[in-house]
C-alpha cells in the first residue's frame, strides 16, 4: 500500500474507530520509547556502572529529542500528510531502538535514544490529526480523550516491562520493548490509517491562525500552567507516600498505577463532556478550577497528616491531566487542516518545556518547604489558568 494513498471523502464507522485505535497504539508506542528509558536508571547504575547523573542523562535523551523535533514533524504533517509522517517516523524510531540495543558505551547509547525520541515525536501531531480529521465535531472530544489515554498507558507499559526485563536480563534486552512496540505500531498504521480529507488552500499558502487573534496562544499558556500541578503529582506522589506516609515502595507504586488508570479514564470523561456541552474551553476552565481545588485540599490534608490526603492524591492525579485532550482538540480545530500540525507541535513543545522544569524546581520546594506546601503552591497555577482560558473567543463547533 502506497504511503501517499488518498482516501475517499468518507469512511465507515468501523474504519474510523479502527484509525482511532491505530493512532492510540502509535502514540502509546512512542510514549514507551520517549519515557521508557527513565526506568533503566537502576540497571544502568548497577549493571553498567554509570553514576546516577550519567544514567539520568541517558534517560533524558529521548525526551530532549522529542522536544526539539515536535514542530518540525508538525510542519511535515501539514505539508505531506499524517500517514506518511506516522509510518516514516515509527520506522525511524524502530531503527533507532535497534541501534540502542546493539551499541555499547554511554555516548552511542545516549545518541541512539536521542534519535529514537526525535523520531517518536512524529505521533504527537500526526496521530492527533488523524482523529480530528476523521471524527465529526460532536464526537471529537470523546475520540481525542481516548487517544490521549495513550501517554499514561505507554508510561504504564514501560514501567511494568522495561524495569523488570532490565533487572532480569539487562539493559539491551529491555530496549527491545520500545523497539518491538514501535515496529508493531508502524505495521498497524500501514494497514489501517488513511489521510483524512483536506480542502485545498485558497490563494496560496493558508494564513497563520496565530495572526487572527490570541486564542491559540492563550490555550498554549493555559496548558503550560496546568502542566505544573500535573507533573508535581506525577513526580512526587510516590516518594511522598514512601517518605511521609510510611508506605512500602511496592504499595505506593501500585496506588500510583491505579491513579494513572483513573487519570486515563478522566481524559475520556472530559472529552465526552466537551462533546455534550458543545465547547472545549468551558470544560477546560472547569478542569482548571477543579485542579486548583484538588491541589489546595491535597496540600491542606497532607499538612494535617490526614488520612483523606491519600484519596485526594488519586483525585488530583485524575483532575490535573483531564485538560490535555480538551486543549489538544481546541488547538487542532482552531488551527485548521493546514496549520494544525504546527500548532499541535507548538502545544506539545510548550508543555514539554514546562514539564522539564517541574521536577528540579519542585524538588527545591519540597526540600525547603515540604510536600504539603509544594502541593498547595501548585494550586496557584490552575488559579491563574482559569482567568486565561479563552471561553469568549471560542467558535461554535462544526
Amino acid at each position: 500500500m502506497s504511503l501517499a494513498v488518498r482516501p475517499p471523502a468518507t469512511v465507515g464507522t468501523a474504519r474510523r474507530w479502527a484509525m482511532l485505535a491505530a493512532s492510540t497504539v502509535a502514540q502509546a508506542a512512542c510514549a514507551v520509547m520517549a519515557h521508557g528509558p527513565a526506568f533503566l536508571i537502576p540497571a544502568l547504575h548497577d549493571q553498567r556502572g554509570l553514576s546516577l547523573a550519567e544514567a539520568g542523562v541517558v534517560a533524558a535523551a529521548p525526551t530532549v529529542g522529542v522536544m526539539l523535533t515536535l514542530v518540525a514533524w508538525g510542519l511535515l504533517t501539514d505539508r505531506r500528510g499524517e500517514r506518511l509522517v506516522l509510518v516514516s517516523g515509527l520506522v525511524l524510531t524502530t531503527l533507532a531502538g535497534l541501534a540502542a540495543v546493539l551499541v555499547d558505551g554511554l555516548v552511542p547509547l545516549t545518541l541512539a535514544l536521542f534519535l529514537g525520541g526525535a523520531a517518536s515525536a512524529c505521533s504527537a501531531a500526526a496521530s492527533g490529526r488523524v482523529v480530528v480529521g476523521w471524527f465529526p465535531p460532536h464526537r471529537r472530544g470523546l475520540a481525542m480523550g481516548i487517544r490521549q489515554m495513550a501517554q499514561p498507558v505507554g508510561v504504564g507499559v514501560a514501567a511494568v516491562s522495561i524495569a523488570t526485563v532490565a533487572d532480569r536480563h539487562g539493559v539491551g534486552a529491555a530496549l527491545w520493548v520500545p523497539t518491538i512496540a514501535t515496529a508493531v505500531a508502524a505495521l498497524v498504521v500501514v494497514l489501517v490509517v488513511l489521510d483524512p480529507p483536506r480542502p485545498p488552500a485558497k490563494d496560496g499558502p493558508a494564513p497563520s491562525p496565530y495572526r487572527e487573534d490570541g486564542f491559540l496562544a492563550r490555550v498554549h499558556g493555559v496548558s503550560m500552567l496546568l502542566v505544573v500541578p500535573q507533573f508535581v503529582v506525577w513526580t512526587f506522589a510516590l516518594v511522598w507516600l514512601v517518605q511521609d506516609r510510611d508506605w512500602s515502595p511496592a504499595a505506593a507504586g501500585a496506588l500510583v498505577a491505579v491513579a494513572q488508570v483513573v487519570a486515563a479514564l478522566g481524559r475520556i470523561a472530559a472529552g465526552q463532556l466537551s462533546d455534550v456541552v458543545g465547547s472545549r474551553t468551558r470544560p477546560l476552565r472547569w478542569v482548571a478550577v477543579a485542579s486548583a481545588v484538588a491541589m489546595g485540599l491535597l496540600g491542606l490534608a497532607a499538612g494535617l497528616d490526614s488520612a483523606v490526603a491519600v484519596p485526594l492524591m488519586v483525585v488530583a492525579t485524575a483532575l490535573t491531566v483531564a485538560d490535555n485532550g480538551l486543549a489538544f482538540t481546541a488547538v487542532a480545530e482552531r488551527a485548521g487542516p493546514h496549520w494544525s500540525g504546527r500548532a499541535l507541535g507548538l502545544q506539545n513543545t510548550a508543555q514539554f518545556l514546562t514539564a522539564a522544569l517541574v521536577p528540579p524546581l519542585g524538588g527545591l520546594a519540597v526540600t525547603h518547604a515540604g510536600y504539603a506546601a509544594t502541593f498547595a503552591l501548585a494550586a496557584v497555577f490552575p488559579v491563574v489558568a482559569v482567568a486565561l482560558v479563552p471561553v469568549r473567543g471560542e467558535r461554535p463547533l462544526g
